[in-house]
């Protein structure tokens, strides 16, 4: 990838509405090759889609729950079955297998603690767990979805052996 590269991907993550135009403008191409990127960028994985981000409080999905799970039981079967649970449930948002002192991680989103309720009611008779806790969010402070993308890869000069005789003479 290169700054024209990341220029787009920065674009992209503020704002996915911009159309093909706009982007090359601001990044300095024309349609056809700016298109061309975004496509490479697709099919490359990079971008993985582009969706709309929904503020859910105006959903009424007000409580963001943050849910740590244990287990005593890592085998192949019991995760396969576990993960495959979580993940069709709409309320979780995030999944995660972690190291450490908690196995499982999840972002669960929400209407109201009775819905959380009926949530942690439904994860744990599914499987035995062997600890579940739940950290309430009291306020969300930080949100994004842009990544931080890498600096520009530094442009190499076609001569590196005459960069220092050149900078002597002023050019």
């Amino acid at each position: 990838m290169d700054a024209i590269d990341l220029k787009i991907l920065a674009l992209l993550q503020r704002d996915a509405t911009l159309s093909i135009a706009a982007i090359g403008e601001k990044v300095g191409l024309s349609q056809t090759p700016c298109w061309k990127r975004i496509q490479r960028l697709e099919a490359d994985g990079v971008i993985d889609r582009r969706v709309a981000v929904l503020d859910p409080v105006k959903l009424g999905l007000g409580l963001t729950v943050f849910v740590s799970i244990e287990t005593a039981d890592h085998s192949q079967e019991w995760l396969q079955r576990f993960a495959d649970t979580v993940s069709a449930m709409p309320e979780v948002l995030e999944f995660y297998r972690m190291a450490g002192d908690v196995d499982y991680m999840l972002r669960v989103v929400v209407a109201d603690m009775q819905a959380y309720d009926a949530f942690y009611k439904r994860l744990i008779s599914v499987l035995p767990l062997k600890n579940v806790t739940s950290r309430f969010a009291m306020e969300k402070v930080k949100s994004t979805t842009a990544l931080p993308l890498p600096a520009p890869p530094k442009a190499t000069r076609h001569l590196p052996e005459l960069a220092p005789a050149l900078a002597a003479v002023g050019e």
